[in-house]
């Protein structure tokens, strides 16, 4: 058997002289600019079908997990910030959850509403992204202009609270950095209307589009059974009829009073078309929760967003885990502490390191043509592979 490697940005060589039939390996990557970031993935080709996929991490590793372990629970959050950068609020959420259910902390009831809409706002800026880029990587150009439109909206008044447009690091253990600036939740309120009445733009524009249809329906199909094989969650198992979120069955800030509101988009096709759809149905629905936390909030006596703490803060010893629902899928924190001011382990369960190896199981068979439009539906940030 002859084997010749060929690449898109990884050169190209023959591995053997021997006669017979040739199986094509293609390198697509680590450089390509049809992945999110520094992804590559290693295709063996029967012609222009895919026998196997192996898709090779690491490019990015920062060694995350290693350094919480020398970073006090103050600096952690700046850590855990940025491993999914589209998803920076929510990633912060997970390590003071766990710091506060250590300590037995409850936090003020201001801090947990705006907790709530925060993150919700981080899940629209985040879907908004994938909502604009896959289109584009599918050859239509015009949807991302709308997605960055809407997601100006948003970024304006999540930088005029925190300060950050895409790191906020306004979480703290113990609630909020500091109360939202006056006439905020005003703002906030004329934001969601803006980005809510730009939602039916991407059902026609992108939804309604043939081009775009046919080349996603019945594309790179995830069963159930994979999914669950593979720990794959968030759109991408809703989309193939896993119906499980965090939010709805294991209700952690005010999402067990949200109820009403609250809806899980599922698709049963697991196809790339029914992943777009989930993630927009989830687009509109993240806005109706972020409308109830509006409302709640408006409500609510003025108040501290925060607990005081020691200047040292130390966690008891023992361990915990807190997972959280993140824009991609389940995030979760392991924490294991021996009463010091840092943690002795903090492993990071992310959610795109096990979405994406469910790509092992859905390229083979599939064409060449068909792999960019498998591998964009997957929704991941390559940061929170690599960790």
């Amino acid at each position: 058997m002859r084997e010749t490697v060929v690449g898109v940005g990884a050169g190209a060589e023959t591995l053997s002289n021997t006669g017979g039939p040739t199986d094509m390996v293609l390198n697509i990557g680590p450089q390509h600019p049809a992945t999110h970031g520094v992804l590559r993935l290693r295709l063996v080709l029967d012609g222009e079908r895919i026998v196997s996929a192996e898709p090779i991490i690491g490019y990015m590793h920062r060694g995350a997990e290693k350094l919480f372990e020398a970073r006090d629970y103050r600096q952690i959050i700046m850590l855990a910030n940025r491993h999914d950068w589209l998803s920076a609020f929510a990633n912060e959420l997970g390590v003071v959850l766990a710091v506060e259910r250590m300590l037995g902390m409850e936090v003020p009831e201001r801090a947990v509403w705006t907790r709530t809409l925060l993150a919700e706002l981080n899940r629209v800026l985040n879907h908004l992204m994938f909502i604009g880029s896959y289109p584009l990587e599918l050859g239509g150009i015009t949807p991302v202009f709308y997605a960055f439109t809407a997601r100006e909206e948003l970024q304006h008044v999540l930088e005029e609270a925190s300060g950050g447009r895409m790191h906020y690091m306004f979480n703290r253990v113990g609630g909020l950095k500091e109360d939202l600036p006056a006439g905020w939740l005003g703002r906030v309120r004329q934001a969601v209307a803006a980005v809510r009445a730009q939602l039916p733009v991407y059902q026609d524009l992108v939804l309604g589009n043939e081009i775009f249809r046919a080349r996603t329906a019945g594309v790179g199909v995830l069963s159930a059974e994979h999914v669950q094989a593979y720990g794959v969650t968030g759109p991408i198992a809703r989309a193939s009829g896993v119906d499980f979120d965090l939010r709805r069955d294991e209700p952690y800030l005010a999402y067990g009073e949200l109820g009403g509101v609250l809806r899980v988009p599922v698709r049963q096709e697991g196809d790339c078309l029914a992943r777009f759809e989930c993630l927009l149905e989830q687009t509109e629905v993240s806005l109706d929760l972020a409308e109830a936390c509006l409302d709640r909030l408006a409500g609510l006596a003025p108040g501290p967003v925060n607990l005081r703490l020691p200047k040292v803060l130390k966690a008891p010893e023992g361990e915990t885990y807190a997972w959280t629902e993140n824009p991609l899928g389940v995030n979760g924190y392991y924490l294991v502490s021996r009463g010091e001011k840092t943690p002795w382990r903090l492993k990071l369960r992310s959610a795109s390191f096990n979405n994406i190896q469910a790509l092992t199981e859905l390229l083979p068979g599939t064409l060449v043509a068909d792999m960019v439009a498998i591998l964009g539906s997957m929704f991941f940030v390559v940061g929170d592979i690599d960790k």
